[in-house]
Parts: C-alpha cells; structure tokens; sequence
C-alpha cells in the first residue's frame, strides 16, 4: 500500500469526489483536527436535501412492504436522477400517504367497531332494550360479565337480570339505588364480576338490533380494508423499481455528499490523505489530473512495507495500513471463515487460501461417503448459485467442496456408500480375487453393496477401488489404529504449516534474526518432539531398538532439535515457557485425532443401522450356508426396511453436517491459524459505488444533484 496526499480546490471538491469514486481504489484517511490550522469539511450542497429524500423513501419502501430482498426489475441510473430532481419523491410520497392514511382509518374503525360488537353481542343475552341502562337520577346500573352464574346472588333494594352460559361465562345488569352500589359491586365480585361500559340510548333499541348494524358497517369497513390494501400492493408494483432505485441513488449521494466531513479543508482548498494501491499509484494520480486539470495535486508520500517498525513509528493516524485481499475469484469465497475471527493485519499472511485447502478437505475426511456425498454437493451447489446471505453461502461453498472431497475420499479411500462398502472378498491361494456375500469370518458384518444387490461388480470396478487390508478399502471400524496415525500425520502438517507461516510473518515483520528466536525454536521443538514420538513409539510397540536404525536416528535428531528449540526459545520467552511449550505440542497434536473419531462414529451409527435394516427387518433366505436378501416375499417387510433406511440415513446425514462441519472449522481457527494469525486489521474500504439496482444507460462523468 503507498499513501498519497490529493490537494484541491474547494469549489471544484464535487467534481473531485465523483472523480475520487471513480478510480475505485482510494481509500480515505480520517482527518484528525489539531494543530495543522485545518478543519473537518461540511457536506457537500445538496446532500441534508438527499437524505431528507431518502429518509421518504425508506419509509416508503417500509409502508410498502418493500424489502432488501425483494426482486425488482434494474433502472437506469439516469432516469432515477431524472425523476428524483423533478419531485417524483415528494409525489409518490403524498400518493402513498393518502392510501396508508386511508388504511391506518379503516383498521382503527375495524378496531372500535370489533370492541363496540363484542359489547352488544355480550347484552343480546339479556331481556332489555338500551335505554333501559342510563338516564337514572336515583339509581345506579351496573353491567358486567361474570365467571359463574349471578342469578344467586342476593342484593337487597336491587334489580337482577343476568344470563350464563358454562362455556362463554355470564353477564348481569344490576339496577340498585345509588347509596347500594357499593354493597351491590362487592357481592357481585363474589361471581367473578368484570364491569363494562354501555353507550347511552334514549329510545328503546334491542342489542340486537345494534350488534346487527354493527355486523353491517364492520363488513363494509373490511371490505374497503382490502380495497385499501389492494390499492396499496398495486402502488407497490408501480413503485417498487423506483423506490429501490431512489434509496440505492440517494444513498450514494447522501455517502459521496459525506466526503468532506473526512478530510481537512481550509477557506480555498481541501486536503485528503488516502492509502492507494501501490501499483495504481501512478495511474491514479494521471486520471485525477486529467479529469480536474490544475484544481487538483496529487503527491506520493511513503510505500509502506510490512516491516512492524515503519508502521509502529509512524503518526498515529497513519500506522494502521488497510488489508486488501488478494485472493482469486474461488479462494475469496472464504474470506468470510475468516472475518469470522478477525480481518487480516496488512503486516501477516491472509490465512484463507490455507483454509480454502483444509475446511473442506477435513470435512471431506470426516465424511468419506459417496453416498452422503452427493446431496451435499448438489445442495452446496445449489447453495452457491442462488443464495445471496454470506451465512447461507459459506455453508453451501463448505457442502460443496467438502462434498467433493467426501466423495473422492468415499470411493478411493473408504470405499463405501451409505455406511458400507461396495465388495467384500479376498484373494485365494492362486492370487485371484474371489467375492463373498456373508463376511462375519472376515470380520464385520458381511453387509456390502454387491451382498445387497446381489450381484458380482466386474473385475475393472475393483480396480479403483483401495487395495487396503482386504480389499474393500479403509475400514472406519477396523482400520481404527490406521485412521488414528493418519489423523496425527494429518496435525503434524497441518501443525508445521501453520508455524512455518508463522515463522515468514515474523520474517517480513521483524527481520531474520527476530523470526528465528521467536519462532525457531519453537519450530526445532515441534519436530524435536515428532521424532522423540516415533523413536518412543517404534521402540514400545515394535519392540526396536533405540541403539541402532531409524529409531536411533530418530532419537538423536530428537535430543539434538529439543535442546536446541529450548535454548533458543529461553531467550524469547524464558526458560519456563520454552520447557512447558514442548507437552503441548502433543496436545496440540492428538487434537487432530477427532477427524478419525468423526469418521468412526457416523459409521457406528451407519453400521447399526444398516444391521437393523438388512439383517433384522429385510427377509432373507440360506443357499449352501450363505445368507441371501430375498425382496420377492415378505412385501411389506421391503417396503418397511426401505423407509427406515431412508429415514435413519438422513439422520446420520445430518449429524455428519454438523459434526463434522463443527470440528474442521475448529480445527482452522484454534490449531492452525493460532500458530500465526493475530488479526486487528482493516479491511481496505475504497471509495466507489456500490450499484445492485440501478445501471448506468450511457457514460457519464458526473452525477447529478439528487
């Protein structure tokens, strides 16, 4: 990255905003006031007036119903401004307004009508007109509803009309003198009583009668409701391209307009400072001075390096160097992994192109299913065209590529579908291979793909198929101890990969020498204690010996590499630290063993369930003391077995997502990316405009006033 400083002229700052915007690469620095004699700038003309506009039409697009994700049809750039400078906003907005108006009424009306119809339906159950409940001088009317029946209730001087219903409650009118009331309402609180409000009538009109005509408007009032809300939706669809468009236009006049609140300006001109690109330099500072001719200098100031040093003494609003992101168009799909930590520090390497590599290779090793395979690329496939949501694209990018790996792991590594291999068999006296359809002599349950179907693959199937053991590829239940020596192979390089990284960030940071005490040993001890491990191992369980071969080797490599990696560690970190950092590494290490211990327990549940399905539900028949399936009898015993080896399948598909999705992305961020990344970044935001809606029709170099 190199910083530039751009001086302008203020009366032609607009012009150099839209001129900075296009360029797409300068990325603002933030004037700090104090001594310089320069001040923070004010909004450019125009833009309290575009964020008035815009305010409307997000409100609007609220009313509306319009949303983020709602698809509408592109408009040109220029009809926008068009119709933005000649008040179509103010316009759409009173059209608009009348109708929420005119809605916002009739729900209120719906509203009071629904409560004022509930009154009268509750008085319908009493043998009174309505003049009868006000216009007393003497006597006080209490009306109410009620949990049980009030008929029994006894309330001296007073009149007693009620009616109850066990399963919609009562209701009671009481008319007792005024100087009663009291007495009156605290017997009738005995029954649970609610007292309620009664317009006052002065011609004696039925409640129902009442409850009828406000049956009637409340129907007229919900059918001017749609009306309203069609008329609405209609307005939606006039206005929604526009709408879209306005926000998406305002919005960038409203954030261009907002420039000069970020830079230095003075009573004639402006100062900015801005990180650039450093290749586009000179290509940015030819574009602005043909565009702005003498209004504008541009002055190359540094080229910042990744040295730590140039950054820690430099002032401070200029140590902290944007990230850019170099990645390719497939590896910047997961950028998002790893914005889920932190944004790289411009100083240290980018860690998504390393897990680009493994999330989905540990992912794909973890599952090692043709069969759970499939489904996973064609949803992350699917995932990855039509989903918008970064959360819901890195999974599809993750179910993808982790499905692709899965597969290649399921065929030429497993060599299973669904939980069980495709053949079982083994090579005769005479070296050829002979197949087999019930195994449990070899070990195992004897359920694989040519038993089930009850065929024999040809000889070429065989052929890519892995030759381990006994032909049938890697065991997940019987090669344990060979699954478990590949997930610790898999951490160590893993593991060295990401201290080596970590070694050539503090290369480029803070030299030779300092990369060496601070990460050296700790590297001299990593390997020191791979090869004690081997040395140790080979000896205990191959019984070999620690004076001579390999093993001897191994274990002088381990002394000599383990004192090393302390001494040199003791003066980075202390002799405690560097003599404690070496048990770690073994921690560090067996962490890797949860990609055997995944693979293991999906295809325990794979196995079980397959035993249930094929062994203990489907029917089967013996030929010559070998066990067949037998789909022709027992129907529904097939159809039965066919449903629950979907069903429990789907189970162990699922879990194998969430499993084994979990734990490689555990593996990235706390094994590999701890060994070097620090993250603290920020990510290089340059001016430019972001367009999703609106297209320009033709070139234009400015825009205008909205």
């Amino acid at each position: 990255m190199s910083r530039i400083v751009i001086v302008g002229t203020k009366t032609r700052m607009e012009d150099a905003i839209n001129a900075f915007y296009s360029e797409k690469a300068i990325h603002v620095i933030d004037h700090t006031t104090g001594d310089d004699e320069l001040s923070i700038g004010s909004p450019v003309k125009g833009t309290s007036k575009a964020s008035e506009r815009l305010l409307k039409v997000r409100a609007m697009e609220k009313e509306l119903g319009i949303k983020k994700k709602t698809k509408t049809a592109d408009i040109a750039v220029e009809d926008v401004q068009k119709r933005i400078s000649s008040g179509d906003v103010e316009s759409v907005e009173d059209e608009v307004l009348r109708a929420v108006d005119a809605r916002n009424d009739l729900t209120q009306k719906i509203t009071e009508l629904n409560s004022k119809k509930k009154t009268f339906e509750t008085l319908k159950k009493l043998p009174l007109t309505l003049d009868f409940y006000s216009g007393y001088r003497s006597l006080a009317v209490l009306v109410g509803t009620t949990a049980s029946d009030a008929a029994s209730v006894k309330i001296d001087d007073a009149e007693i009309f009620s009616s109850f219903d066990k399963k919609e409650g009562g209701v009671v009118a009481v008319f007792v003198k005024a100087a009663r009331k009291a007495e009156a309402v605290e017997a009738l609180n005995a029954c649970g009583f609610i007292e309620m409000t009664v317009p006052e009538y002065t011609e004696p009109v039925s409640a129902d009668e009442v409850y009828q005509k406000m049956e009637s408007e409340l129907s007229e009032a919900v059918e001017a409701l749609e009306a309203e809300n069609k008329a609405l939706e209609a307005l939606k669809i006039k206005y929604m391209s526009f709408l879209k468009g306005s926000d998406e236009e305002l919005s960038i006049a409203v954030e261009k307009g907002s420039v000069p609140l970020r830079i230095a300006v003075s009573k004639y001109a402006y100062v900015m400072d801005a990180w650039v690109p450093t290749k586009k330099v000179d290509s940015i500072k030819a574009n602005l001075e043909q565009k702005l001719g003498d209004d504008i200098y541009v002055e190359f100031q540094e080229t910042r390096g990744r040295k730590l040093e140039d950054s820690e003494n430099a002032e401070p609003r200029f140590s902290n160097v944007p990230t850019k992101q170099n990645n390719g168009a497939l590896v910047r799909e997961f950028e998002y992994a790893t914005s889920m930590v932190d944004v790289p520090r411009y100083q240290e390497i980018d860690p998504t192109f390393l897990i680009a590599i493994f999330l989905p290779l540990f992912f794909g090793y973890m599952i090692g299913d043709i069969g759970y395979s499939i489904p996973f690329i064609i949803i992350g496939a699917y995932g990855l065209k039509y989903a918008k949501n970064k959360d819901w694209r890195s999974i599809g990018l993750v179910l993808f590529f982790g499905g692709i790996w899965g597969a290649i792991f399921g065929l030429f590594y497993y060599g299973e579908m669904l939980g069980m291999h495709f053949v079982g068999g083994e090579y005769n006296a005479a070296g050829v291979w002979e197949w087999y359809h019930e195994s449990a002599a070899h070990g195992g349950t004897g359920i694989t793909w040519d038993w089930i179907l009850g065929v024999t693959f040809p000889e070429w199937f065989y052929e890519i198929l892995p030759n381990v053991a006994h032909g049938e590829g890697v065991g997940k239940l019987e090669d344990v101890g060979f699954l478990l020596k590949m997930s610790v192979y898999i951490g160590i390089v893993h593991l060295l990969i990401g201290q080596l990284v970590g070694l050539y960030n503090m290369l480029i940071q803070r030299g030779v020498k300092f990369a060496f005490i601070h990460k050296g040993g700790l590297i001299f001890s990593f390997l020191g204690m791979i090869f004690l491990c081997y040395a140790l191992t080979d000896f205990m369980f191959n019984k070999a010996s620690l004076g001579e071969g390999i093993t001897f080797v191994c274990m002088i490599l381990a002394i000599v590499l383990l004192v090393a990696g302390v001494a040199i560690n003791t003066k980075a970190e202390g002799a405690m630290h560097a003599i404690m950092a070496i048990p770690e590494f073994i921690g560090q290490i067996l962490s890797y063993s949860r990609l055997a211990a995944i693979a293991m327990s999906k295809a325990g549940m794979a196995l079980a369930f397959n035993y249930i399905i094929f062994k203990m539900i489907m029917p089967s028949h013996t030929v010559d003391g070998l066990v067949y399936l037998d789909y022709s009898s027992g129907i529904a015993m097939v159809v039965i077995a066919i449903v629950m080896f979907a069903f429990l399948h789907l189970v162990v598909w699922t879990l194998g997502i969430l499993s084994a999705g979990l734990h490689a992305l555990r593996l990235q961020y706390v094994e590999l990316m701890m060994r070097f990344f620090d993250g603290g970044g920020k990510r290089f935001a340059p001016l430019r405009e972001k367009r999703v809606k609106t297209f320009f029709s033709r070139k234009t170099s400015t825009t205008k006033e909205v």
